[in-house]
C-alpha cells in the first residue's frame, strides 16, 4: 500500500517544491544544495527520492530495524543518506531546508508536540510537508476495517480515535507558527487509484512554512 501511496504524495511534493523554492519544474535536481529531513522514514520510501531530487537527506525512525532495512537499501542504490534511529526529540539535529513527515502524526502521543519538534527544525524559510489520515466514517471503514481484513496493512497498524482532521492538524501547526499554504486529499477510485482530490474523506496532504515567512 506504501508503494502505492509514494508516488501520489511526490506528485504533490514535486509541486510544492517548485513553487516554494521558485524551481524549474523539468530541474532533475529541484533539491539540489538543500537540506531535508523525513520524520518516520520507515525504511526510506521518501528518503531515496529525495536524495535523487538532490537533497542531503537524514532520515529518522523509531524504530531499529527500519533504519537497518533503510540503510541496507540505500547502500545498494548508491546513495548517501543519514539515517537515524531513535525519536526525533533525542536526535541532535540542526536546521533543514525540507521537512516531511508521512503517516506519522496520527501515531504519536503528543501531536502538538511532534508538530513542535518539526517546526523546529524547519529553517525559518523552509517548507514542510505533512500527510495523515482523516478521522471520518469513509476512513474508519476502508482505512482501518477494510484494509485489516483485506491484508492491506496488518491488524493493529491504525487507531481510528487518532486520527486528525484538516482542522486539527491545521491549529496544531497554528499553534507552532506554521501556515498551511496547500491542501489536498488523496483519494480512491476503481479506474484511477490512488490519486490526488479535493476529496480528503481518507487521507490528505499539506504543505506548510513559517508564518509571515516568505
Amino acid at each position: 500500500m506504501l508503494h502505492k501511496l509514494n508516488p501520489v504524495r511526490l506528485g504533490f511534493i514535486r509541486r510544492q517544491i517548485d513553487m516554494h523554492f521558485c524551481t524549474d519544474e523539468s530541474a532533475m535536481k529541484p533539491l539540489l544544495g538543500k537540506s531535508a529531513l523525513d520524520v518516520g522514514c520507515g525504511a526510506g520510501l521518501l528518503c531515496e527520492p529525495l536524495a535523487r531530487l538532490g537533497a542531503n537527506v537524514t532520515g529518522v525512525d523509531a524504530a531499529d530495524e527500519n533504519i537497518a532495512a533503510a540503510k541496507a537499501h540505500s547502500a545498494q542504490s548508491g546513495l548517501a543518506i543519514d539515517y537515524r534511529a531513535g525519536e526525533l526529540a533525542t536526535q541532535k539535529l540542526g536546521q533543514f531546508d525540507l521537512v516531511t513527515s508521512m503517516e506519522v502524526i496520527e501515531h504519536v502521543t503528543d501531536p502538538a508536540a511532534f508538530v513542535g519538534e518539526l517546526a523546529a527544525r524547519l529553517k525559518r524559510d523552509g517548507l514542510m510537508i505533512l500527510s495523515t489520515p482523516n478521522r471520518t466514517a469513509a476512513s474508519k471503514l476502508f482505512l482501518v476495517e477494510a484494509a485489516e481484513r483485506l491484508g492491506q496493512v496488518p491488524r493493529g497498524t491504525h487507531d481510528w480515535d487518532k486520527f486528525l482532521t484538516p482542522e486539527e492538524v491545521t491549529a496544531l501547526l497554528t499553534d507552532a507558527g506554521l501556515e498551511v499554504i496547500a491542501m489536498e486529499g488523496i483519494a480512491f477510485s476503481p479506474l484511477s487509484g490512488l490519486h490526488l482530490s479535493s476529496n480528503k474523506a481518507l487521507n490528505y496532504i499539506l504543505a506548510a512554512r513559517h508564518s509571515g515567512s516568505v
